[in-house]
Formats: structure tokens, C-alpha cells, sequence
């Protein structure tokens, strides 16, 4: 079954007009080829309220099975994706981003230096991606099929039968 997605691209220069988005527009081809509906994307300052604000009305107005961020998990002091998701979500999902360093680290050490975090709010869930094109798409890709379960399960659409 299709499930709706956003995609929320965290970056004060994308913002300001100083860097082109390439990782948001990327993650919105990924999902609407593994059969998402993108039905909305945004793109917001390193800020905190603006990045809570953005979730929130992703889960709570608008209803979103899934929602990706992609940037502000790295050590900059700008980089505060992490600690803004957790301000609105209800319950952790840890497995996801435990999943998503595994996989990078296979193909760089610095994969271990991500903060993305992953998280329910409601009936939605959120998941944190890094920054550049090519990580967010891997990091994804990494965690996908299991995704699409975990969010069968949150939606009451399938069984909690894991081992399946």
C-alpha cells in the first residue's frame, strides 16, 4: 500500500538562496518510486521552532504517514535536526538511525558522527537523514522495506508479526 510522505530539508543556505537542494527533491523521487505519495516538502532554516513547526504540521495537521528530514544532523553548532525532533515526537524508533550509521560505516568510518534520530509522533512517523545527496539516499535506501512495515503496523494495516 502507498503511503503519504513530506520531505523537510533543514539548511540556512538553501534557505537564504546560497546552495541548491539536491538531497530533498532526491528523497522525493526515491519515495515516489518506492510508491509514496510526496504530498508535501519544505525547506527551513537551522532553526529550531521553524524546523518543530514544520513536524508538527506534518503529523498533526496534515496527517503525513512519514515524514524525512534530511540535513542538520552532523557536529556543526547549526546542526540541531536532532534535538528539534525530539521536542515533538511521542516515542523513539532507535532501530531506524541504529540501522542507517550501520550501513554507512560500511562505507565510511565518519558514518558513527550522524545524530539523526527517528521517532512517532501521533500516527506518523520521523526519520532524520543527513544533508548531502548521496548519505540521505543511502540512508534510506538502508531502511526502507523495514520502514514501510514498521509504518503498516503504526497505521493498523498489518500485522505486528516481525518475523515474517
Amino acid at each position: 500500500m502507498g503511503y503519504t510522505a513530506a520531505v523537510i530539508t533543514v539548511s540556512d543556505k538553501g534557505f537564504r538562496g546560497e546552495r541548491v537542494d539536491t538531497s530533498g527533491p532526491n528523497l522525493c523521487e526515491i519515495l515516489k518510486d518506492r510508491g509514496f505519495e510526496v504530498v508535501y516538502s519544505a525547506l527551513v532554516p537551522d532553526e529550531s521552532e521553524r524546523i518543530q513547526a514544520e513536524l508538527r504540521k506534518c503529523a498533526d495537521a496534515l496527517g503525513i504517514a512519514l515524514v524525512l528530514t534530511t540535513g542538520g544532523t552532523g557536529f556543526s553548532p547549526r546542526d540541531i535536526t536532532p534535538e528539534a525532533t525530539l521536542a515533538v515526537v511521542e516515542r523513539l524508533a532507535p532501530g531506524i538511525p541504529e540501522a542507517m550509521r550501520a550501513e554507512s560505516m560500511k562505507i565510511t568510518p565518519k558514518g558513527c558522527l550522524s545524530r539523526s534520530v527517528a521517532g512517532i509522533r501521533g500516527r506518523t512517523l520521523i526519520i532524520n537523514l543527513p544533508g548531502s545527496r548521496k548519505a540521505s539516499a543511502e540512508n534510506i535506501l538502508a531502511v526502507i522495506d523495514p520502514v514501510q512495515h514498521g509504518l503498516e503496523i503504526l497505521l493498523g494495516e498489518g500485522s505486528a508479526d516481525c518475523a515474517k
